[in-house]
């Protein structure tokens, strides 16, 4: 049935506006008469006032369906502060006492209620399927609609079954909105609704005053610290993967001076209500949270979204950042990227069905292309949701880091050349750390069991570094060339496209692993500045005084300071030993072994070129509970089991032996030898040992993993790094 009405005159009696916004009025129409509508519309776009304007105008009630409690608050109280009448727009959800949800079926049945919104889950109770025939409705709204599909980057079992669920109460017109979905998304969507003949309205995802950037995952904290203090009083977001993550970071965002809170799933609802509410009333500055935070939360002046850990699809990376800058004003997305972190979900997705595999993979890669990509991020992103963009005269085309300072490319048609035709030659059963071995000439377990070591391409790419080849092979992934096998975890093989390139060649150009030292600053008139994180000079000055100490005591540099500990002291400019403790990974003991000749050249230093010292840049870290420390050295001196005194604090092994590297990493020893006796051979304790004290550059699990990787765990190689950093540096 067709209604006729004035929709300017209800969009300003009810929410005020002399005008819709984009496609909202030709959206609404469509649904007032009765078709089924299909809304693809970015974050910001008004899409919630395409149902809510309806529903406000129409006889009967609509009902709501939305994936997040915190959502369907946020709009009620959105509905209730233009109405007279509280009952205008209920929740009907598992939070709800007895007692509410009969007041709410009430104010359905005498017609007060005209948006009701539900779970998913609710919608599958006999008892409400039962009530929803009984009453008149006006429609169905499913909110965020990309949980129906299994591309979607929050995938929700409930929402599949909704056609069936809602045919069942009666035939009724839907209308499903999404920020974000691919044209593989809409799709699925729309088949699995039934909505094959919706009318479909696509507004363009572009969202000009989002500045895109991705970095590298160095120093984190500290860089994530930095670019908070330098936007004092702005809302922002920090998304992390974890709720542990969430909870650490929050901890250490407020011990530097940040008005931070957690929030996560694994919090009560009534904190996360408190906690989303002090967010919406400015009472805190930066919400950290797992994705869970921020569907809908109708925030317009949140200034920065920071991905402290990369998301696992481009979906979430576009609805999680287009929850910055709502109001077209100022919205910095800033992501941190670290392959080895992709490797991790990898891992994770190796022990799920077959199915799932393929589509997590696929999406990962993605995420793999973007943040890799030299190209115009906003071109990127767009193209992946189905929309062209003119990266040079676009609006917004110089809002990203590429554009603004484009990376470097490099032609590499031969080596791409060289290193398919070894894949061809090995037939396709090389890792890809072991197709670097092979190009580098280095021999390990894999390369001596398949006899590679005397094959003429054996260490046939020595003139270039494992950067490069790593560089290469990733982005070799990337353009299609190569694939990973999902049966057998990580064997990389060749595709058609692959093959067709060693018959006939074409340019290829990669960007290399290039040097993040100097990071991006973005201004929002359109100016740049870059802004070093560290004083270069002085951190290359205290290379060479850590060698020059290193070769005083007879053991390897990295044994005196870590690199990390270097960088930090060319920010903080520590002059006596006590600023030295302050400085990351330095604790008493190495501050007073070897400290005396880093502070005196530092103080010197700092006086000659008249710096004035930055303790705004002192990252304070959640200090390690004492009384663990106390306990680990005490129980170790014991020749207590490890499993015990994890046990004992309440710590999984992870954590304890990062307790452990903590303390010995500070400058106390600690007696482990006894339980690794029981674990490693002595020889290859040996081994180790040696190869830390000779060979070794660093003492990185990247550069323990490369050398014995094959013969040791993880957890044996910490276990050894420990003993080698307790027994020789402390």
């Amino acid at each position: 049935m067709t209604i006729k009405t004035n929709l300017q005159a209800e969009l300003k009696k009810y929410f005020g506006f002399d005008q819709f916004k984009n496609l909202q009025e030709n959206i609404i129409q469509n649904l007032l008469d009765g078709n089924d509508v299909f809304v693809l519309m970015p974050t910001g776009g008004g899409k919630s006032l395409c149902y809510q304007l309806p529903a406000l105008i129409q006889d009967g009630c609509a009902i709501i369906i939305s994936p997040l409690i915190a959502l369907m608050k946020n709009q009620v109280d959105a509905i209730r502060g233009i109405s007279e009448n509280d009952a205008v727009a209920h929740v009907l959800n598992s939070s709800l006492t007895k007692t509410e949800i009969k007041k709410v079926l009430s104010d359905i049945e005498n017609g007060a209620t005209k948006l009701l919104y539900v779970a998913p889950e609710s919608l599958t109770k006999e008892e409400y399927t039962e009530f929803f025939k009984g009453v008149k409705i006006s429609f169905f709204a499913i909110d965020e609609a990309h949980c129906i599909s299994e591309w979607g980057h929050d995938f929700r079992p409930e929402y599949r079954n909704l056609k069936s669920i809602i045919e069942k109460i009666g035939d009724f017109p839907i209308i499903a909105l999404t920020a974000t979905a691919t044209p593989k998304v809409q799709e699925d969507i729309q088949k699995t609704l039934g909505m094959t003949d919706a009318v479909l309205f696509k507004a363009s995802f572009n969202r000009p005053n989002l500045f895109y950037e991705v970095r590298p995952k160095v120093d984190v904290d500290k860089q994530i610290i930095k670019f908070i203090h330098e936007r004092k009083g702005k809302s922002g977001i920090v998304y992390c993967l974890s709720r542990k993550k969430v909870e650490e970071f929050a901890q250490t965002l407020q011990l530097n001076g940040i008005n931070a809170i957690p929030y996560h799933a694994g919090l009560d609802s009534k904190t996360r209500a408190e906690h989303q509410d002090k967010f919406l009333m400015e009472e805190v500055d930066v919400v950290v949270a797992t994705i869970a935070f921020g569907m809908g939360i109708d925030k317009p002046d949140v200034r920065f979204v920071i991905h402290y850990d990369f998301p696992k699809s481009l979906e979430g990376y576009y609805q999680e950042t287009g929850r910055a800058g709502r109001d077209g004003g100022e919205g910095y997305c800033l992501a941190f990227y670290d392959y080895k972190d992709i490797e991790k979900l990898e891992k994770f997705l190796s022990g799920k069905p077959v199915s799932e595999r393929e589509v997590g993979m696929q999406l990962l890669n993605e995420v793999v292309a973007y943040a890799e990509t030299a190209m115009s991020r906003r071109k990127y992103l767009l193209h992946y949701f189905g929309e062209d963009f003119d990266e040079i005269h676009g609006e917004g085309a110089d809002m990203d880091d590429n554009m603004r300072s484009p990376k470097k490319l490099t032609e590499a048609k031969d080596e791409l050349l060289q290193i398919l035709k070894v894949i061809k030659e090995t037939n396709s059963k090389l890792k890809l750390k072991d197709l670097i071995k092979v190009m580098l000439g280095q021999e390990n377990i894999i390369t001596k069991s398949y006899g590679l070591q005397d094959a003429e391409f054996f260490g046939s790419g020595r003139d270039y570094s494992e950067f490069f080849w790593k560089a290469l092979l990733r982005q070799a992934l990337i353009s299609g060339y190569l694939e990973k096998e999902i049966e057998t975890y990580g064997i990389i093989s060749l595709t058609q496209k692959g093959k067709s390139f060693i018959q006939k060649p074409v340019s290829f150009k990669i960007i290399e692993d290039h040097d993040y030292e100097n990071l991006l600053n973005v201004s929002f008139d359109g100016d740049k500045k870059n802004s070093a994180i560290l004083d270069e000079n002085l951190y290359k000055d205290l290379l060479q005084l850590r060698k020059k100490i290193a070769k005083k005591h007879g053991i390897p540099p990295f044994a005196v300071f870590q690199e990390s500990s270097l960088e930090d002291m060319a920010l903080q400019y520590p002059t006596s030993i006590e600023d030295l403790t302050k400085v990351y990974g330095v604790g008493e003991g190495k501050a007073k072994k070897f400290g005396e000749d880093f502070v005196t050249y530092i103080a010197k230093y700092v006086e000659e070129n008249e710096i004035e010292t930055p303790d705004d840049f002192i990252v304070k870290q959640i200090a390690n509970k004492s009384t663990n420390k106390v306990y680990i050295i005490q129980s170790t001196d014991r020749k207590m089991d490890f499993e015990d005194i994890a046990n004992a604090k309440g710590m999984s092994m992870d954590e304890l032996l990062s307790e452990m590297e903590s303390i010995v990493y500070q400058g106390t020893k600690i007696n482990i030898s006894y339980y690794i006796n029981e674990m490693i051979d002595e020889d290859l304790q040996e081994e180790v040992m040696d190869f830390l004290m000779k060979d070794a550059e660093d003492d990185s699990m990247k550069t323990l993993l490369e050398e014995f990787g094959d013969e040791l765990e993880d957890e044996e190689l910490r276990l050894m790094r420990i003993k080698f950093i307790s027994e020789v540096a402390n």
